[in-house]
């Protein structure tokens, strides 16, 4: 009797230690999920600055302008060609290049000065020169059509 009296008292406290480990197990748990949904988020937030630090980044130092203000000179880009090829201008003028082919051109500055994306058809870009000297630009899709503006 004493030996069955031991074995009920030994099996409570052995079902009141397996409760307990569960409840530990179950808090474990939650703090790893909550952890986990942490770590997530602080990720989610980490990537999302680095892409914009990325874009920006690559944003050009001198912009070149979507209107332009003031004195404006056009160059036509047709036929595989930028006409004029040489364009003198003054400080402060800013020049419009207007693709009038049939298929995508950029206009980039040999020097980085300027740069701009595929424009398609009918599409402009311009810039406005602040300061005098001779810039050499090209089409990046097509690199035997050139140009140069000089400022004045």
């Amino acid at each position: 009797m004493a030996w069955q009296s031991l074995t009920h008292c030994l099996g409570k406290s052995v079902k009141i230690l397996s409760k307990q480990t569960k409840i530990k197990q179950t808090k474990l748990e939650k703090e790893n999920r909550t952890m986990t949904t942490k770590k997530i988020w602080i990720v989610g937030l980490a990537t999302t600055v680095m892409i914009a630090l990325m874009l920006l980044a690559e944003t050009p130092s001198v912009a070149a302008n979507d209107q332009p203000s003031g004195a404006s000179a056009d160059v036509k880009i047709d036929n595989f060609s930028f006409g004029p090829q040489t364009l003198t201008v003054s400080v402060g003028t800013t020049v419009v290049w207007t693709n009038r082919d049939d298929i995508p051109h950029t206009v980039v500055s040999t020097d980085g000065v300027f740069k701009s994306k595929v424009r398609d058809t009918d599409e402009k870009f311009s810039y406005t020169f602040t300061k005098a000297g001779t810039y050499p630009y090209f089409c990046s899709v097509h690199p035997k059509m050139t140009g140069k503006v000089v400022v004045q």
